[in-house]
């Protein structure tokens, strides 16, 4: 599976330079522990374990595990009978044990530039305390579920670790989601309480997200699920009180109207103010839940992926180290929001396992110019810098001069997360951001992963601009045809795992058969992905996209079910149909055909109220880009939607392979003739 020697030719070498001070230097290094880690998880993983405080051992194996549904239920267990506390491990351990107290463990930098706060590992520990303390007064206990819908400041990073001390599980819902997705998963989780903010800016648009919550929890109460509890953070309102971490931001908004219902409504800063920063940590199993995120389905209804604590934490700790070759000095900026699973694992637990800085920002990479990301960059330092090819892509638009203004010298290494990216843009990544000295990370991983299953390592593997190359540690792919058949050498086909690795999802909570359904039936054995996959003839991995019916849209997997339910809604259609077109930046656009009900007209009022449900159902990220009139669809005689001609149509492509099956061919002329040219 991994080739014996590493490609000379075609690729792109890490410095010998950087190779010496690496942790894995070369591919020989990074084979020989790829064999460990596979042929021997318990000794590879108890080595990593070492580093982190157990308060009881585990006992028995420290793997098992069941791929196969036909041999009965699927489960994967690690370090079974240890007990822990994540929180402890990020930061108690760092500050007692690691003399870490005073090292920065955020710099926070606001949506506007000066907006800026510092907090140190001992300062995070004593908020994280205080406020699991006020979570412990308001009645949560552990296993408790809590939902926190905020934008990215340091009280997001506070409420989920305070979470975590308690034993509580978090589920965080990305703050551009609408309060129709917040309200359909505070329900499906039974969050007994929810942790907001008043409003922020993104860019120079203001979020009400007060506002958007309030609504969240009143579709809760009409559909029979009361949340009894809201914890608002002032992070805009002018009168922000003692006790505060956020001081007022500099674009502060005293005339935000915020609701405020006094049965439900408390705030955060009133709650924090004289409680006590010492809070003993709630001692978990290794298998206790730590966190739910949901992402999308193929059915339309978000899966609530579940976490479970150690092995998550070991998994986020490794790939964290390794993959950006972490460093005690480092200054590190992943740029995802917390609401994604990248900001989960490589903002919060990777690097606060590691004990290491980083730069948490609030923004948006073209706010107030498209130089911000480079002016971050210096202004901090950062040397290890993450984004998504979404990110890269827009940046490109402007050229090298915005870039080019800002010196960068302090970089070394550059990632990318959320989708596969293409080689132009991985090329002017590596030459003009990182000057052609900095290896490039191309990381491939899901929520379901909790960390990266397949990357680069930037010292030991040669890069491939737009491969993931080879897979981390303890990860097994195999590529397999639609009969479920194992291919080997240069071939394509579905993406699979065959054996579990610490941070893999234990289940979809609430829905064991969902998820059983989803990961595992259709070939038995193995984790299906649900991605398609290439490997060429030096055995690199090539993501090609999505197999199911989902779109990566900026890097945000959407179902196009979800976007169909939402536009069906609508008096006026009878049908819908979704599928994704390329984007230049995006990577993918959400391209829509709605069929109107008998004797509706089409028009662009029509278009302007189909895409506000979308955004009103599912947030900004779902907003489609065209929306085509379709008298009617292509189906099969069984009435199946083909979407592989829908695909077709909406990229302008006329070559459709067979069409024979079609129940009536002529609807494929009419859709191209009323194709959307321009969005």
């Amino acid at each position: 599976m991994i080739p014996e020697t590493a490609p000379k030719e075609d690729v792109y070498l890490a410095s010998a330079e950087f190779c010496k001070t690496s942790h894995v230097p070369s591919f020989d290094k990074y084979k020989e522990l790829y064999m460990k880690s596979v042929e021997n998880p318990g000794e590879f993983w108890g080595d990593i374990a070492k580093d982190f405080f157990w308060k009881t051992k585990h006992s028995g194996d420290f793997m098992s595990y069941n791929f196969d549904v036909t041999k009965g239920e699927i489960f994967f267990k690690f370090m079974e009978g240890a007990t822990t506390n994540i929180c402890y491990n990020l930061l108690d351990r760092n500050v007692h044990e690691k003399n870490l107290g005073n090292k920065v463990a955020f710099y926070w930098e606001g949506n506007e530039p000066g907006d800026e706060l510092t907090i140190t590992y001992r300062e995070l520990l004593q908020k994280v305390c205080q406020f699991a303390n006020v979570l412990k007064s308001q009645g949560v206990k552990k296993g408790d579920r809590v939902s926190i819908y905020m934008p990215m400041v340091v009280e997001l990073v506070v409420a989920m670790l305070a979470c975590a001390r308690i034993g509580a599980v978090h589920s965080i819902v990305f703050a551009g989601f609408s309060a129709e997705s917040l309200c359909e998963r505070i329900m499906d989780s039974e969050c007994s309480l929810l942790i907001t903010a008043d409003g922020f800016y993104r860019g120079d648009k203001l979020i009400n997200l007060k506002m958007l919550s309030d609504d969240a929890l009143q579709k809760c109460k009409d559909k029979g699920f009361t949340v009894k509890r809201c914890i608002m953070l002032k992070h805009l309102s002018k009168d922000i009180e003692e006790g505060s971490l956020s001081p007022p931001a500099k674009r502060s908004c005293p005339d935000l109207q915020v609701p405020w219902n006094p049965e439900v409504d408390q705030c955060w800063h009133t709650l924090v103010k004289g409680e006590s920063d010492q809070c003993e940590p709630e001692w978990c199993d290794s298998e206790d839940p730590l966190f739910i995120l949901y992402t999308s389905g193929s059915t339309g209804k978000p899966k609530g992926v579940l976490h479970t604590v150690s092995g998550y934490m070991l998994y986020t700790a490794a790939t964290f180290k390794l993959v950006f070759d972490y460093v005690p000095d480092d200054v590190y900026w992943c740029t995802a929001d917390i609401g994604w699973i990248t900001g989960h694992s490589y903002i919060t637990y990777g690097p606060l396992a590691n004990g290491a800085t980083s730069v948490l920002f609030e923004g948006l990479p073209t706010y107030p110019d498209v130089g911000r990301m480079w002016e971050i960059v210096d202004k901090y330092r950062v040397t290890k810098f993450y984004t998504a090819p979404t990110a890269i892509r827009m940046l490109m638009k402007y050229g090298s001069e915005p870039v080019q203004k800002h010196k960068r010298d302090s970089l070394k290494v550059l990632g990318t997360v959320g989708e596969p990216i293409n080689p132009e843009a991985w090329l002017w990544y590596y030459s003009v951001v990182g000057d052609k000295r900095c290896p490039i990370v191309d990381t491939f991983w899901q929520t379901e992963t909790g960390g990266h299953v397949l990357t680069p390592l930037p010292a030991a593997t040669p890069m491939k601009p737009g491969s993931a190359t080879f897979p981390f540690f303890g990860v097994v792919p195999a590529i397999l045809n639609e009969s479920g058949e194992e291919l080997e050498g240069p071939n394509e086909g579905y993406l699979v795992f065959k054996q579990p690795w610490p941070g893999i999802m234990r289940t979809v909570y609430g829905n064991r058969q969902r998820f059983e359904t989803t990961y595992f039936k259709k070939f038995p054995g193995y984790y299906v992905t649900g991605d398609g996959c290439r490997r060429d003839k030096d055995g690199y991995y090539w993501i090609t996209g999505r197999i199911d019916d989902m779109l990566n849209v900026s890097g945000h997997l959407l179902s196009t079910a979800e976007v169909e339910s939402a536009l069906v809604e609508h008096e006026y259609v009878a049908e819908a149909a979704v599928v994704g077109r390329p984007h230049p930046v995006k990577g993918e656009s959400l391209y829509c055909f709605v069929t109107l009900t008998e004797g509706m007209s089409y028009g662009r009022a029509l278009e302007t109220e189909l895409r506000n449900i979308v955004r009103e159902k599912i947030g900004a990220i779902a907003t489609p880009d065209y929306i085509q009139n379709a008298p009617g669809l292509p189906k099969t005689r069984s009435g199946k939607i083909m979407r592989r001609v829908l695909r077709k149509i909406a990229c302008g492509e006329r070559d459709l392979g067979d069409i024979s099956t079609l129940a009536d061919s002529s609807v494929v002329e009419q859709l191209f003739q009323n194709r959307c040219c321009t969005a």
